[in-house]
This record gives C-alpha cells, sequence and structure tokens, in this order.
C-alpha cells in the first residue's frame, strides 16, 4: 500500500441523497426523510449525553430543504426545538436547494422555493450561504443568479456521469460560475454522491461505482477495512499525480448504499479507528457546507478559474419519456406566473393555497422520472403506482392553478353558466406592457342556434364592427377577434346576432375548378384585400408568407414577401415539421435494459434506424377573414397518425403549428424529434433557460453538452436589424446538430459558426431504469413562428415566445 506524500484531510458530508420515487413510493420516501432528520437528532442528543461519546464530530448535512419542511409539518415542539439547536450549533447543516431538480421549473418558481430555506434559516438566526446538489449534472444559467439572490454564495455539486458528464474536462476542483449580470457564485465541481461508499468510508455500505477493484465488491465484505486502506491510498495518491492543488478533498457520504439512505452514528467509529492508524498522513472528519467552502476561500494561494456560460445538465432530457404530463405542468407552470400578475398581494387566493401549487409544480420538476424498473418491469404495480403519482403532481398542480384562476376571475365578475347569459365578454391584459393579440370567446353548443344566421362583433360603448372568424371547437364555438391592450387594461366585447347581409356567390377570379381541386398557381402579384389567401395544393400564400410543399419530403419553402427572405434553412437535412422517428432494435427482450445502458450519451443505439416521414396529403381545413388552416398528412414508422395544421395569419408575419400524432407502443428505446429549420440568414440562436438568456455553443462552460438544451418558452433567431422567434409551449427539449450515432462533441470541440440543425425532441423512453417504458398514446405539440424587425433583440424574440405561449384571458362578463 503506497501512502500519499502529502498530508491529507477528507472533508466529509454525510448527507442522503433525495431521490423521490426512486426506491419506494414518494410519500413513502417523504416519511423515509423525516425520520432521517429525526434519527440525526437522536444520534446528536447520544452524544452531548456521553452515551455515544466516540461519535463526537458527527454532522448531518439536509441535501436538500424538503426533508426538512416536511420534518417540521409533523414535528412535536420539542423535535422541532432540538432541530433548531442543532441546526445553530452547526451540527446539522441546512442546503438552499429545496429538491434536485430538472431544468423544467422557471425562474420565478425557482426563486420561490428557493427562498423557503432561506427564510426558514432567517427565522432562527442561521446564515445559509451555501447550497449542494446531488445526481444531477446541470442546472440553467439562471439558477447561479437565483442562488445569489438569496444569499446562497456557494454550491457543491455531486454529478452523477451516467449518460452525462462533468463539466471543465475535470471533476474535484472548483470555479467561479459568473451569472449574465457579472456576479460570482463559488462552485466545487464534485464527484459522484456515493464517493465515500466508493472509499469503504462506511460499515456495511460498500458502493463499486466510480472506485472498482479487480471484481466488483460487494456492499458487505469481511476486509472491508483491507478495501478502505487500498481504495482511500490509491485515490489520493491519483489526485497528486493528476496536480490537484488542494491537501483536503470534500467527500460525500451516505449511511447506507441506497438513494434516499439514513445517517449513520457507526461511521464515526470507523473514523476514529483510521485516524488512530492512518491519521499521521489521512485524516477522516466530517464537516458542513459552510465549512467546506470557507476552507477553500481560504486558499488564496490556489487560483480558482472564473467561467461564464450555462450548464446544460444531461439529466433534463426525461422530461420527454411523459410528454403529456410535461405539457400538463408546462401550462400549469405558466398560469401560475398569470396567477401572481392577478393577484400578487394573495388577497383572493391565500398563501397556503398558493404554497400547495408551488410544491405539486416543483415535485412534478423534480429530477425523479419514475421507480427503479420502469424499464425492465413496466408492467410491475410498483412501477405504474409511482409514475401515477409523478404525473400527478403535473394533474394537481393544473387543478389547483386554473381553480385559483377561476377564483379570482369570478370575482372579476365572470358570469356563472346560467340561462339567458348575454353574449358579452371581458378581455383582460394582466401583463405590464402593452400586447396585440388574438382573443377568443367561447359559446356553448345550444347558443349555436344564436349565431347561425351570422354575427358581429363590437366593443361594449362603440358602434363599429370588428373583423372576426368563427371557429368549431370541442363542445361549442370559439369567436376570435385581434385585440390591442395597453398594459393592465381590460375591454368588453359583444357578439350581436345578426342575419348575414349578403349570400355568397361564385368568384369570377379564383383559379379553383369545379372539381374544388386548388392545383393552378395564381399568376396576380398579390391576394386581394377580400381574398387574403391563396391556397393550392402544394401552397399557401398571405400578403406576408408563401409556405410551400412538395408531396414525398413536406415543407420545402417558407419565403418571408416582405423582405424575400428564404426563411427554411436551405443546409436542413428534414423538412420543416415533418416527423423523425427513430428505433434500436433490441432482438432479445432480456437485453432491453442492458442495451439502453450502452447508449451512453448517445440516447441511441449504433443500429439505430431512422424514419423521415412522407407528406401524402394536404388540404384546407379552415378557413376566414383572420386566418386560414392547412392540414398535411404523414405517413412514418412507429406512428399510425401524423398530422402537421399549419394556421397562416392575414394581418401579421405569424404561422402557428400543431402536430397531432398517434405513437404506437414500443418497448424498444425511441426518440421522435420535430424539425424546426426555420431561421434567417447570418442569424445567432438564442434560447432562455430559467430567466437566463443564452446562446448555444458560446455562452456555455466548457466540456458542457451541447446535443439538446431544456428551454422555458421557445428559440429565438437574430440578425442585424430582424428576428425570428418560435414558442414551444409544449415540449421543452430542443435537439441541436447531427442524430447520428457517434461520439459526443462538448463544448470546446464544436466546429464553430457551423449551422446546426434543430429539432423539437418530443417523445423518449431511452433511459434504463426510471423513464416510462411505452411512449404509445395520441399527442398534440404547438409551435408558433414569428418574424420581423420587431423581433431584433433575443430580449424581444423571447418575449414574443411568451406572450404566444400564454393564451390571453378571455371570460363570459
Amino acid at each position: 500500500m503506497r501512502k500519499p506524500t502529502r498530508k491529507w484531510t477528507l472533508d466529509i458530508i454525510h448527507h442522503s441523497h433525495t431521490d423521490i420515487g426512486y426506491t419506494e413510493r414518494q410519500e413513502k420516501i417523504e416519511r423515509y426523510h423525516v425520520h432521517f432528520i429525526k434519527q440525526a437528532i437522536q444520534i446528536l442528543n447520544s452524544i452531548r449525553s456521553g452515551e455515544k461519546s466516540g461519535w463526537e464530530g458527527f454532522k448531518w448535512t439536509c441535501e436538500t430543504f424538503w426533508p426538512v419542511e416536511r420534518f417540521l409539518a409533523q414535528a412535536t415542539e420539542q423535535e422541532e426545538q432540538a432541530f433548531r439547536e442543532w441546526v445553530q450549533s452547526g451540527d446539522i447543516s441546512l442546503s438552499g436547494t429545496y429538491l434536485n431538480m430538472t431544468e423544467l421549473i422557471d425562474a420565478d418558481l425557482l426563486t420561490r422555493m428557493i427562498k423557503r430555506s432561506t427564510d426558514y434559516a432567517k427565522s432562527i438566526g442561521v446564515t445559509l450561504d451555501s447550497a449542494m446538489t446531488a445526481d444531477i449534472n446541470g442546472y440553467s444559467w439562471g439558477f447561479a443568479q437565483c442562488l445569489l439572490d438569496a444569499g446562497i454564495q456557494n454550491l457543491l455539486s455531486c454529478i452523477h456521469t451516467h449518460h452525462g458528464m462533468y463539466p471543465l474536462g475535470q471533476k474535484q476542483t472548483p470555479f467561479w460560475w459568473e451569472t449574465p449580470g457579472g456576479e460570482r457564485l463559488l462552485v466545487w465541481n464534485g464527484d459522484h454522491y456515493h464517493l465515500g461508499n466508493d472509499l469503504g468510508l462506511a460499515l456495511n455500505a460498500i458502493h463499486s461505482y466510480i472506485i472498482r477493484d479487480e471484481f466488483r465488491t460487494p456492499p458487505i465484505a469481511s476486509n472491508h477495512w483491507e478495501i478502505m486502506e487500498t481504495r482511500i491510498m490509491r485515490y489520493l495518491n491519483r489526485l497528486e499525480e493528476e496536480g490537484y492543488p488542494y491537501d483536503f478533498a470534500p467527500i460525500a457520504l451516505s449511511g447506507l448504499i441506497v438513494d434516499n439512505a439514513p445517517p449513520n452514528g457507526s461511521i464515526m467509529d470507523l473514523f476514529q479507528q483510521w485516524n488512530e492508524v492512518h491519521g499521521d498522513s489521512v485524516t477522516i472528519r466530517m464537516t458542513t457546507l459552510s465549512d467546506l467552502f470557507a476552507k477553500v476561500r481560504k486558499r488564496t494561494d490556489v487560483e480558482i478559474p472564473v467561467y461564464c456560460g450555462d450548464w446544460p445538465d444531461w439529466w433534463s432530457d426525461g422530461v420527454a419519456s411523459t410528454a403529456a404530463h410535461t405539457q400538463l405542468f408546462r401550462d400549469a407552470q405558466r398560469n401560475f406566473r398569470m396567477l401572481a400578475l392577478l393577484d400578487p398581494d394573495n388577497r383572493m387566493i391565500p398563501e397556503f393555497a398558493v404554497r400547495e401549487m408551488e410544491e405539486q409544480l416543483t415535485l412534478y420538476a423534480e429530477h425523479t422520472w419514475g421507480y427503479s424498473h420502469s424499464i425492465s418491469e413496466p408492467w410491475n404495480p410498483l412501477v405504474q403506482s409511482l409514475g401515477a403519482r409523478k404525473e400527478a403532481y403535473a394533474a394537481n398542480a393544473s387543478r389547483l392553478v386554473h381553480s385559483a384562476i377561476d377564483a379570482i376571475l369570478e370575482a372579476k365578475g365572470e358570469a356563472m353558466l346560467a340561462p339567458g347569459r348575454p353574449l358579452r365578454f371581458k378581455v383582460v391584459n394582466p401583463f405590464p406592457h402593452d400586447i396585440r393579440v388574438i382573443a377568443r370567446m367561447y359559446l356553448d353548443y345550444w347558443e349555436l342556434p344564436l349565431i347561425r344566421e351570422g354575427l358581429e362583433v363590437r366593443e361594449e360603448g362603440r358602434t363599429d364592427v370588428i373583423v372576426h372568424q368563427v371557429s368549431q371547437v370541442s363542445r361549442g364555438t370559439e369567436v376570435s377577434i385581434p385585440v390591442t391592450l395597453k398594459a393592465a387594461e381590460e375591454k368588453w366585447f359583444l357578439i350581436v346576432p345578426c342575419a348575414a347581409k349578403e349570400g355568397k356567390t361564385t368568384s369570377n377570379v379564383s383559379l379553383t375548378g369545379s372539381d374544388g381541386v386548388k392545383d393552378i398557381r395564381d399568376f396576380r402579384p398579390e391576394p386581394a384585400e377580400d381574398v387574403p389567401f391563396r391556397v393550392t395544393e402544394t401552397s399557401v400564400e398571405s400578403a406576408h408568407v408563401l409556405i410551400a410543399w412538395e408531396a414525398g419530403k413536406g415543407i420545402v419553402s417558407w419565403k418571408d414577401k416582405r423582405s424575400g427572405i428564404e426563411l427554411i434553412d436551405p443546409e436542413a437535412p428534414h423538412a420543416a415539421f415533418a416527423p423523425v422517428y427513430e428505433v434500436t432494435p433490441v432482438k432479445d427482450r432480456g437485453l432491453i435494459r442492458q442495451t439502453r445502458t450502452r447508449m451512453g450519451r448517445n440516447r441511441k443505439g449504433m443500429n439505430v434506424q431512422r424514419h423521415v416521414g412522407r407528406l401524402v396529403r394536404a388540404y384546407e381545413a379552415e378557413r376566414g377573414p383572420l386566418w386560414v388552416t392547412i392540414e398535411q398528412e404523414y405517413e412514418v414508422a412507429g406512428m399510425s397518425h401524423y398530422t402537421v395544421r399549419l394556421t397562416v395569419y392575414a394581418h401579421e408575419p405569424r404561422v402557428d403549428v400543431t402536430i397531432r400524432l398517434h405513437k404506437d407502443s414500443v418497448w424498444e428505446p425511441e426518440n421522435v424529434y420535430i424539425p424546426l429549420p426555420l431561421s434567417i440568414p447570418h442569424a445567432q440562436l438564442w434560447l432562455e433557460k430559467a430567466g437566463a438568456l443564452m446562446r448555444p455553443g458560446i455562452d456555455q462552460l466548457p466540456g458542457t453538452g451541447l446535443d439538446f438544451y431544456c428551454i422555458q418558452d421557445g428559440i429565438g433567431w437574430i440578425g442585424q436589424d430582424q428576428g425570428l422567434a418560435i414558442a414551444t409551449p409544449d415540449s421543452p427539449l430542443i435537439q441541436l446538430g447531427p442524430l447520428a450515432f457517434g461520439d459526443r462533441k462538448l463544448h470546446g470541440q464544436q466546429e464553430l459558426n457551423k449551422p446546426k440543425a434543430v429539432y423539437a425532441w418530443i417523445l423518449n423512453n431511452f433511459w434504463e431504469t426510471n423513464f416510462k417504458a411505452t411512449l404509445g398514446g395520441f399527442y398534440e405539440f404547438r409551435y408558433s413562428v414569428h418574424w420581423g424587425h420587431d423581433l431584433g433583440t433575443p430580449e424581444k424574440a423571447i418575449a414574443q415566445c411568451r406572450l404566444s405561449n400564454q393564451r390571453v384571458i378571455s371570460y363570459r362578463a
């Protein structure tokens, strides 16, 4: 056994990884974590009483605040007081993270949840300056700013490189993470959260995940001491060989070798034994987050590098394995922001109700995406029940948020269902800025006779008639009008039934045959004022855009008529919104899990089969003075139905796209992508993540992933004097670059200024443990494309995406 050359200290963060629903039912996990805190208190009490004096130096770190909150809600007065005292003494350490999150969570909700932990710390006179995460391996750039705004100055990252990777090309190293505003968060870019178990620091809880011997060591081994000596010395020698500048190493440790593990006081017996034998060369001690970072900050002899940019999370891709409920979550989160605008001081919705909405949203966005055997045993009742509970968080959040908005609208004068309700509607702008939107007014199906002969729409108190379009929707009719509203403005509108002023007569200039087929291109330069659209079998045209498609291929051209610019990237490998389906065949059902493990960071196998949809039919589905809708039907493997609905607007450069599909049920690993090859010449791509705008491939930490990003409201292409925005209300994952299997490039390895293909990554089930095993079912994904000179900055483009995703408030008044 070769000892290291320098005198070392192992600084142990003893914690329990919070993973809600991976190892047990979610409510059981909650019960476990409440008892873990009680056990930590009992251990500390036994040390103080002298019963376990040999355990002196024991410290417990609450990895996240959620267990603390659950404990405080159930604790006796005596237990709460004991916990408070141990936190104040520094023997129990708090973390400024509420849970280990995916990037689904937006900046507003993230700020609220971090504030819960800092508020509690302040209430007991404790300064909370540090946070830790475990398992996840990335965070939106805005996360750093949210922490700093809450007073959190330090972050310990315990990354997990399964299907992921640490940044900077090096772990166990600190760096300053600079925010877009220039502030800096001190980050320790750490190792796996079970590294201490790999080193043998907990008796009967050995892990062999990061560190391995000639054979895989079981958790309980008769030669534990030998394994511990060998691995610790080997690990520290490796740090010295690699030029590690410190004489201490932070190590995360669990009491048992399992996620959601209890505290283990007997660890201190092992530490005491070690220090008696090897303390002259390696000392092992428990520490807290604050003490660890104070130690790092004192080492002024070691220069800590500064990095600025996003830290994409390799593990946010699970959100596409439950796409329908992710869509529900995103709608609820958007409307939760709306709720805060409608009732900023909680005058109508009590604070406790708002906190419940926050918690349900957060529990869905938390990083656990199902039971550990979801792929290998999809029929297991525990798999089914844990999956249903996970999805219920999104459903509960949606129900709570929409119920709260209903209550506010009723207080603002919404007319409940009653006979003889007038056709009077209120449209509300809750935003602190002006908006121009399409307001939609809903009439129930039994009211259709009132407007069967025709209707007019007028603003209350005015006589001029507003242009409108009538659409048939589920269980009724929608009357849509364009509305311009100043900040916080409200307007009332009346639907007035009236007889149509004139009938319909055949057009003398329409180039449509008596067979109804539109296969002749109009030779006139512009559509007439009273005919704002031209539609043929292969194109649709308005005053703003000309979109053309080809049989088999799909959309091949998207021309901005005002500038003459082609908005389809000519180098794009796939047509806009045509389906791209991938499946990795698995010959032996017994390898259904192992096949996925071997995929690594490709998210697909070397033998992946890729299928591109074929356009087989296109036809006009709806037409009116405001928009025309074209429906395109595609054939593609893996799906029995796939349609693209293009809604082209008459009076603005805007096209809404709706994808409707029926996915076959397949157990093999799959991916479904929707190509988004729309751009403008010489433009830069911008994304928004948790409140921070970033340029993929530019505003990133070195060594971070380039393949996909989990975004909030959409993407923006920004050119010299104009922009293009694509709102993505339902699908948060954006795939960039080639889909082909191969070595994955990290930031710093890519070819700069090379055009990238852009896709919405809408469905996947490739993870071998806890993703949903099958993607089968019906889905709808919506997109909204805007372009023009008024979108010439990333802020304006993303703001347009946000506005497009949030349906304007309109209700019977």
